[in-house]
C-alpha cells in the first residue's frame, strides 16, 4: 500500500491538507491559540514574581549602572559625569593595597578553609556513633548571629595577656600576639574566624554528597588493605568532583566581597591591612556623616561585579572537561 508524505500534501477544496508535526506547532503558534492553551493564565501567575524580581532585582542593577556615572550623594541633584566615577577609583591610592588584600584573604581561605569543611565531612562519615551529634556541633557557627561571632572572637583576639588565645598560648610560654593590631596578623586572624563562621555549612553540604558514594568502593578498598587517606584520594575525591569545583567557585566568590570581618574587626586597620574591595565600597558610599559618593560607590561595585562575572565565565570553561569525567 502506497504511503504519502504528510508535508508533500496540499490544500485542496475536497480534502483536508495533513501537516507535519513541526508544521502543526508553526500553524498554532498565534496569540489566539496562546491564550486558549493556557498562556494567558500562565502570564497572571507569573506576574507576582515578575514584578518582584524586576523591582528588586533588574531595578537596583539598573539604578546602579546610571549611579556610576554620576556625581551623586542623594541629596544635592546628581549630576552626569560619565567615566570620571571609574577614573577617580582606579586612581585612588587605596585601591591597590584593597585588591591585594582580598585576594590575600580569598588565597588564605582556600588554602586553610577549603580542606576544612572536606576533611570533617569524611571523618564524621567515618564515625559509627553519635554521627547527628558531630554535624549539629559542625553546623552551631553558622547558626550564631555573624555579629555576636565577631564580638564573640573579638575577646578571644585580646592582645592583652589575659585575653583567651594568650592565655592558651601562655600556657605554653608563647606569646602575647597582637593579634589585631599587627599588620602581620590582622588579616590572618580574619580567615581563621571566617573559616569557623562559615564551615559548618559546607560541611553538610559534603556529608549529603556522601551518601551517594557507593560503599561498595570504600568495602573493596578496605579489603585491598587501603588506608583511609587512600580511601579519600582514589574515591571520595573523584566522587565528589562536581560538588568540589561548585563550592571552590562559590568560596573564591564569597571570598572576594568580605566585608563584615574586616568591618567589625579592624574598620579596615591597622594601616590599611585588612581594608577589602567590598569595605572600600562602603566607605565611598557611607565614610562621610552627610551622603557619601554614591557614584563611586557603585563604579567600583561594577567592577568588582564585572570581574567576577569574568572569572566565573573562565572558571567554568577550565573545569568544565574536569567536572565531566
Amino acid at each position: 500500500m502506497a504511503t504519502v508524505d504528510p508535508i508533500d500534501v496540499h490544500w485542496t477544496d475536497s480534502e483536508p491538507a495533513v501537516l507535519s508535526g513541526r508544521e502543526y506547532r508553526r500553524a498554532r503558534r498565534t496569540p489566539l491559540t496562546w491564550v486558549r492553551g493556557g498562556g494567558l493564565a500562565t502570564l497572571l501567575f507569573l506576574l507576582p514574581m515578575l514584578f518582584v524580581f524586576g523591582a528588586f532585582s533588574w531595578y537596583p542593577i539598573v539604578r546602579t549602572v546610571i549611579m556610576s556615572v554620576q556625581h551623586t550623594n542623594l541629596v544635592s541633584p546628581a549630576t552626569w559625569v560619565g567615566l570620571d566615577n571609574f577614573r577617580a577609583v582606579l586612581n585612588d591610592p587605596v585601591l591597590p593595597k584593597a585588591v591585594e588584600n582580598t585576594a590575600e584573604f580569598a588565597g588564605l581561605a582556600l588554602i586553610f578553609g577549603y580542606p576544612v569543611p572536606l576533611v570533617a565531612a569524611v571523618l564524621m562519615s567515618e564515625a559509627r556513633r553519635f554521627r547527628g551529634v558531630y554535624s549539629a556541633l559542625a553546623y552551631l557557627p553558622v547558626v550564631i548571629p555573624p555579629v555576636v561571632a565577631v564580638l564573640l572572637w573579638k575577646t578571644f583576639y585580646d592582645a592583652s595577656p589575659t585575653g583567651v588565645f594568650n592565655t592558651i598560648l601562655g600556657w605554653v610560654h608563647l606569646g602575647p600576639y597582637p593579634w589585631l593590631q599587627s599588620q602581620q596578623t590582622a588579616l590572618p586572624s580574619l580567615v581563621l574566624e571566617s573559616t569557623w563562621a562559615n564551615a559548618g555549612g559546607t560541611v553538610i553540604i559534603y556529608l549529603a554528597a556522601l551518601t551517594g558514594v557507593n560503599r561498595e568502593l570504600y568495602e573493596a578498598a578496605s579489603v585491598d588493605g587501603a588506608s583511609l587517606w587512600r580511601k579519600v584520594w582514589h574515591i571520595t575525591i573523584p566522587q565528589l568532583r562536581g560538588v568540589l569545583l561548585l563550592t571552590m567557585i562559590l568560596q573564591i566568590i564569597g571570598t572576594a566581597q568580605v566585608f563584615l570581618e574586616p568591618y567589625l574587626f579592624t574598620s579596615g586597620g591597622p594601616a590599611n591591612a585588612t581594608v577589602t574591595v567590598l569595605l572600600m565600597i562602603y566607605n565611598y558610599a557611607f565614610g562621610n556623616s552627610l551622603g557619601g559618593d554614591y557614584g563611586s560607590a557603585t563604579a567600583l561595585s561594577l567592577m568588582l561585579a564585572a570581574f567576577l562575572a569574568l572569572f566565573s565565565l573562565l572558571y567554568l570553561r577550565l573545569t568544565r572537561s574536569w567536572s565531566s569525567k
